[in-house]
């Protein structure tokens, strides 16, 4: 297990190395290996949002947020569904990372949060709703109060019941956040449900109402999920979760935008190599949208890193405008330059054997689901006047 970012960033590129070596079978995958989630865990992956004084590697969100994407750009050239679902992992544990609560409910339940993640505990979301467009705050889920619900976090126990969908990493996540509406309350509220060894026939709580069948990030197994009393702890906050979910947003849009970066790096990578040998045969316009493609990989790669500039230099209502910014241009320029790579290198690249196929759909979804575009575009007109 790694003691420092570097020696966890030295095994995260072996591991990227091995993976792009069965890239033709992996992208044909429509579930998770556990195996992987094994690889990463004893590459301390999983102890970046451990804090330095629990004995992990996280510091700050201007500190260690370009760390972490630099860990999930190497897996995005990689394995984009095992990037994603990675992802989830410091995005998700990052609200409570990120806001500076100073109450003693609070500070127990972080240190609980963070000592699971320390005890090789793999955290995702299962979060959006049906009608929802994205928004976590727009919850039709209910949750109410039952003490004998338990659960390893501290905190308060509830059940929910409510439709979810895009659970992603289901079956692999040990711990997945959600949001319900607690009984007798107005604004929806953040829990933590322990899904392990949860069953999905209903028995506890958790029923499957479909399987992913996504064409992009195909193997991410976000499944749909209905809650039916499902036990969950409450997070030790009351107050509206934007107050949560604002300090941590330039993690968590960075942590995706940095998957999909890394899906672009690769297939520029690979379309450079398989056209290399014939570039002077190439027609005008060949030449012109390869051209293309390479200055929108370069703008992408520039909105990403002054991105995480600003993150690193604040202040927070800054570093968040830039990373909507950065997020939504790297979601529009990633597309583009897919297009453009099909194009040059000819109708071969429809084929389900073609990486290009695989990736083109792997870089739609930073746009439709993480947020879908009329939310991400909502948060970053609001982000525009302070």
């Amino acid at each position: 297990m790694g003691g420092t970012f570097a020696d966890v960033g030295a095994a995260i590129a072996d591991i990227a190395e091995d993976w792009r070596g069965a890239r033709a079978e992996r992208q044909a995958r429509r579930h998770l290996d556990a195996d992987d989630f094994a690889r990463l865990r004893d590459a301390g992956f999983l102890r970046t949002v451990v804090p330095e004084s629990m004995g992990g590697l996280w510091r700050s969100v201007p500190e260690t947020t370009p760390r972490i994407c630099a860990l999930l750009r190497t897996l995005g050239r990689a394995d984009p569904s095992v990037a994603l679902v990675a992802a989830m992992h410091p995005a998700v544990v990052g609200f409570w990372l990120a806001p500076s609560f100073d109450h003693a409910s609070w500070t127990e339940q972080l240190a609980g949060v963070a000592g699971t993640a320390l005890d090789d505990h793999q955290w995702g979301t299962i979060t959006s709703e049906p009608g929802s467009g994205g928004d976590i705050a727009l919850t039709r889920a209910t949750a109410v109060p039952d003490t004998g619900a338990g659960g390893t976090i501290p905190g308060e126990s509830y059940r929910i019941s409510g439709d979810k969908h895009f659970g992603s990493g289901s079956g692999v996540a040990d711990h997945m956040v959600t949001t319900a509406l607690p009984d007798g309350e107005g604004e929806p509220a953040i829990f933590v449900i322990d899904t392990r060894n949860r069953p999905w026939d209903g028995t506890q709580g958790m029923t499957l109402l479909a399987p992913w069948d996504g064409m992009g990030m195909a193997a991410t197994q976000s499944h749909a999920m209905r809650l039916d009393g499902c036990p969950a702890t409450r997070m030790a906050w009351d107050g509206p979760i934007t107050a949560v979910t604002l300090p941590a947003a330039p993690l968590v849009a960075n942590t995706f935008t940095a998957v999909v970066l890394g899906v672009l790096d690769e297939a520029v990578a690979t379309a450079q190599a398989q056209l290399a040998p014939k570039a002077s045969d190439m027609r005008p316009y060949e030449q012109v949208e390869w051209t293309r493609a390479e200055m929108d990989h370069w703008l992408a790669v520039q909105a990403f890193e002054g991105a995480l500039r600003a993150v690193a230099a604040g202040p927070p209502g800054r570093a968040l405008h830039a990373t909507l910014r950065a997020k939504q241009s790297v979601a529009e320029l990633a597309e583009s330059t897919l297009g453009r790579l099909a194009r040059v290198i000819g109708g071969g690249t429809f084929a389900r054997r073609s990486p290009f196929s695989a990736w083109f759909e792997d870089v739609r979804a930073l746009g439709f689901l993480r947020p879908p575009w009329g939310l991400a575009y909502d948060g970053l007109f609001a982000t525009s006047f302070g």
